[in-house]
């Protein structure tokens, strides 16, 4: 796919990942929509990218907003961006249900969700592309301190790769970018606040996360595929 002249929407887009995306997706040459309920930021963010870009108040845990927005947005590219929770405490088992449900919501039904709602018009435009973006906490076997975070990312990157026969009956391709720790303005000052002992290898740049997404965009061999940035590594497309 060629970016350029494309309508892309990104949610989770007023600061860090969301934002480096939205921004390099117009950089691409698309018009971009950052979606997001932080609207100072989000409108700062818009401003800052210049006339490519504009901010919607849109939480995406709300059906009808989200719903109205892809109808309205008929974006060719979704980068279901929006998740996060996996530091807020108490997690699973000590949180209540509402509290843990909330962040299954997040981080799982409403790329879901969007991802649906995109299906239809993308295939009536002659195809479009999704890209969710997981996190390296929905991998592996081992603990984690927020499960219910970490179940909602596994489950986003095992839809993602259930979707590619989308490639075939709609001309939509879906993938999914799994990154480790972001070098974000706040994974940075996090990293800082630690014992030296204790950061490990730098953060995944997000230079290296952008060039993932655009790469998942515009390669139309890629569907139902994973790229995994691991902290000090290459990324890595993962196989079957």
């Amino acid at each position: 796919m060629d970016i350029h002249g494309t309508r892309a929407v990104v949610t989770g887009a007023a600061v860090g990942t969301g934002r480096a995306i939205a921004t390099r997706l117009a950089a691409e040459g698309a018009s971009v929509v950052l979606a997001d309920v932080d609207d100072e930021a989000g409108r700062e963010a818009a401003a800052a990218i210049g006339a490519a870009a504009r901010y919607e108040h849109v939480d995406v845990r709300d059906d009808q907003a989200l719903t109205t927005l892809l109808a309205d947005c008929r974006p060719s590219i979704l980068v279901n961006n929006a998740g996060g929770g996996a530091v807020l405490r108490p997690c699973f088992p000590e949180a209540d249900a509402d509290r843990w449900t909330a962040s299954l919501e997040l981080n799982l039904r409403a790329p879901m969700l969007a991802t649906q709602l995109v299906l239809e018009p993308m295939r009536q435009a002659g195809g479009g592309a999704v890209v969710n973006v997981g996190s390296t906490a929905g991998t592996g076997l081992g603990p984690h301190s927020s499960p219910e975070y970490s179940a909602a990312k596994a489950g986003l990157i095992r839809f993602t790769a259930t979707l590619a026969p989308l490639r075939e009956s709609h001309r939509v391709r879906v993938n999914c970018v799994v990154p480790d720790w972001v070098a974000t303005e706040r994974g940075v000052t996090e990293r800082e606040a630690l014992p030296a002992a204790d950061r490990g290898p730098e953060l995944v740049p997000l230079e290296a996360l952008t060039d993932s997404v655009v790469r998942l965009i515009a390669d139309d061999d890629l569907a139902g595929r994973v790229i995994r940035l691991d902290r000090g590594r290459p990324p890595e497309l993962l196989c079957e």
